[in-house]
């Protein structure tokens, strides 16, 4: 088991250390690091180069989520008990956890990255489905009355404990203890990440996605 926690999650850093944002931006003649926030990211990339490229590299980012979650799915048989249960899902967070590191402190750019949200999502629609939907529609809805990014993206993290645990006790769906703490290691990562932007957030000089007329 050992084994194949360090390889899934060696592998799955490798993956999220590719950053779409800066591929995607220099092929458009912008280094986006220098550009907007700095941070090579769907968002800034959205805010500098417009729509297009922004969804393409959310799009991108998640599925290297979805792959580094998903690849134990693939590669390893288990038997069908619930402690081998417990063990795959424990190594599909290995490779997930090792795509995140990967995303956020990429070893192809001096060990700096993004926020890791699309990421996240795309690795949670493999662990967590439906508090990740959940999540979603938590972001979207926050999103529209903010307009700040950085507050949805907060709003969706903080959700996924709150829907592992509120979820059982309306529905017939059950989150065992593994999936709960999980959960909450994933929302205390996003609201480090985006602890800059709580400061900006709360001085009010966070940047926020206006229409344009």
């Amino acid at each position: 088991m050992f084994a194949a926690l360090g390889i899934f999650c060696l592998l799955g850093y490798l993956i999220g250390s590719v950053n779409f944002a800066v591929l995607v931006a220099k092929k458009h003649g912008v280094d986006i690091l220098k550009e907007g926030s700095g941070n090579p990211g769907a968002t800034n990339v959205k805010r500098v180069l417009g729509k297009g490229p922004g969804n393409l590299v959310f799009a991108l980012d998640a599925l290297k989520g979805f792959v580094g979650a998903g690849l134990p799915y693939l590669l390893l048989r288990v038997e069908e008990t619930p402690a081998a249960a417990d063990i795959h899902f424990t190594v599909c967070v290995a490779g997930f956890v090792g795509t995140l590191l990967g995303h956020c402190f990429s070893c192809l750019l001096k060990f700096k990255g993004g926020k890791g949200v699309a990421s996240t999502i795309g690795g949670l629609l493999v662990l967590l489905p439906v508090p990740i939907l959940i999540g979603a529609a938590v972001w979207g809805l926050v999103f529209t009355l903010s307009r700040y990014v950085s507050l949805a993206s907060i709003a969706l993290g903080v959700s996924l404990p709150l829907s592992c645990w509120l979820l059982p006790l309306f529905t017939k769906l059950t989150f065992g203890q593994p999936e709960f703490w999980f959960a909450a290691a994933v929302a205390a990562f996003n609201v480090w990440t985006h602890r800059s932007n709580i400061g900006r957030l709360l001085a009010g000089t966070e940047n926020r996605f206006v229409k344009k007329a």
